[in-house]
């Protein structure tokens, strides 16, 4: 479990001790540095990196870093809000000791995610990771319900001899093909022996559909771990894949045709150790409570997806008959729902059953989509939100009549409609914050700015190598 509790000036009781323990560890294990790493506004990992001797002062102290981050742009330009975007000001970085891993991909090198604080010693109301803790405590302390989360890494595999701007595939196989990982499989078994290192519990890994793409699936964890896990996963693939000659995208449109790569979330909720998307008397062993968290991600879907598909390439990815969920509908199973309720298989129900939520792409900040995606459903929770009709089948293919009667109704197919309904939507602006929301706000319209006039192929261009 992730702890649950703020950093503090000059540390939570035993955390100094346990960092100088650590620090004489790593110092062992040849470590020399370790990366201090968060993600922004934009969906970018931001880092400092400390040497390994000096972890103890950065659990007492943190390391600085400038609040403008919050308001940098994919292409490192800088919008502003009324109180983010200037040269003013400081924040501390705090590591969390729980979270710290060798890095077996970058050999010297540890990692850890951060939460940052004011100089103050107060939350900064722009850390994405300090809200999603926050959002997952309010949560146990007001309804009794814990989360278990993954996120699903999609990239795309490029020959690193390929001219700096294009992508060329580095594997011919077609998709989830035994040649495709033949190809590519010794690089493939040494990230899966990098994770095995760093503790990352894999499910599997695959070619998927597109040119050189590849998915790893890991295992659940609290939701805080779960997105600091999707930081530290392709941190170690960009790693991996650097020693073996390739370069890697995990933009959600590495091309402007064809399917882009995904961020898919599997959520669960909990009570008491009993998962409430099993055992029930609802539609697929469901409870009440699970049905209507299903009904609150659905209502609130359409402004989720500033925060879930945040670049202007995400809008490239979310079309509709590419599994990308991009009509707001549910279904038992159904690739095509923007919700898909898994109950997995017979004897493993109880543990397995969960949703997938997969209008997500991987600009997304793991710690704000997830943030979002648990109040928008303990929102329909707390409601009562009654779960419409379940979809089979691919909605693009419904008669209007059909779609209206089962609320199957197309998500934003821009960045910016995706803002006008963020904009619209009260709960996900609470929940995060003025500060925060004003930043998500100001983010997304700079990145449409940035790429005004441009056409998909060279939208898709200007973020390829970004993510």
């Amino acid at each position: 479990m992730t702890t649950l509790a703020d950093p503090v000036p000059g540390g939570r009781p035993g955390d100094v001790e346990r960092a100088v323990a650590l620090s004489a560890e790593l110092a062992e294990r040849g470590v020399h540095g370790i990366v201090l790493a968060y993600v922004d506004t934009a969906g970018i990992g931001r880092v400092k990196t400390i040497p390994a001797s000096r972890l103890a002062s950065a659990a007492a102290w943190g390391v600085g870093m400038s609040p403008v981050f919050d308001t940098f742009l994919a292409n490192d330009s800088i919008v502003s809000t009324d109180v983010l975007g200037s040269p003013d000001g400081d924040l501390r970085l705090y590591p969390d000791l729980d979270r710290l891993a060798v890095l077996a991909g970058q050999p010297g090198w540890a990692w850890a995610p951060v939460d940052r604080i004011t100089q103050e010693g107060e939350r900064h109301p722009g850390c994405s990771r300090t809200v999603l803790r926050r959002i997952v405590a309010d949560a146990a302390e007001r309804h009794g319900i814990t989360f278990k989360a993954a996120i699903e890494v999609e990239w795309a595999v490029g020959r690193g001899t390929a001219q700096k701007a294009d992508f060329v595939p580095a594997c011919s196989g077609p998709a989830y093909s035994a040649t495709r990982l033949v190809e590519l499989s010794d690089y493939v078994a040494e990230l899966m022996a990098a994770f095995a290192v760093q503790g990352v519990d894999v499910d599997q890994v695959h070619p998927e559909y597109a040119a050189g793409q590849f998915e790893i699936s890991v295992g659940p964890l609290d939701p805080v771990a779960a997105a600091d896990r999707s930081v530290l996963v392709r941190q170690t693939i960009r790693a991996v894949s650097l020693r073996h000659g390739l370069r890697v995208s995990f933009s959600p449109a590495v091309l402007a045709e064809g399917v882009g790569n995904g961020g898919h979330v599997h959520l669960s909720a909990w009570r008491d150790g009993v998962n409430l998307h099993s055992g029930g008397d609802r539609r697929y062993g469901m409870t009440a409570e699970a049905e209507s968290f299903v009904g609150g991600l659905l209502a609130h879907l359409p402004a989720l997806t500033a925060v879930t598909a945040p670049s202007p390439a995400s809008y490239l990815r979310l079309k509709p008959s590419q599994w990308a969920g991009v009509f707001t509908a549910w279904g038992h199973e159904t690739r095509e729902a923007a919700v898909r309720v898994i109950t997995g298989t017979a004897g493993q129900r109880d543990r397995a059953a969960n949703l997938e939520v997969k209008p997500v792409d991987l600009a997304a900040n793991p710690y704000l989509a997830l943030g979002c995606l648990i109040a928008a459903g303990l929102d329909g929770l707390e409601s009562s939100t009654a779960l419409p009709e379940e979809i089979t089948g691919d909605p693009a293919l419904f008669t209007a009549a059909r779609a209206t009667a089962q609320g199957a109704f197309r998500l934003p197919t821009t960045l910016d409609r995706a803002v006008e309904e963020f904009r619209k939507d009260q709960l996900l602006r609470v929940v995060l914050g003025p500060v925060l929301a004003d930043a998500v706000i100001a983010v997304r319209l700079g990145e449409i700015a940035a790429v005004a006039g441009l056409d998909d192929g060279l939208v898709a261009a200007a973020y390829r190598w970004k993510y």
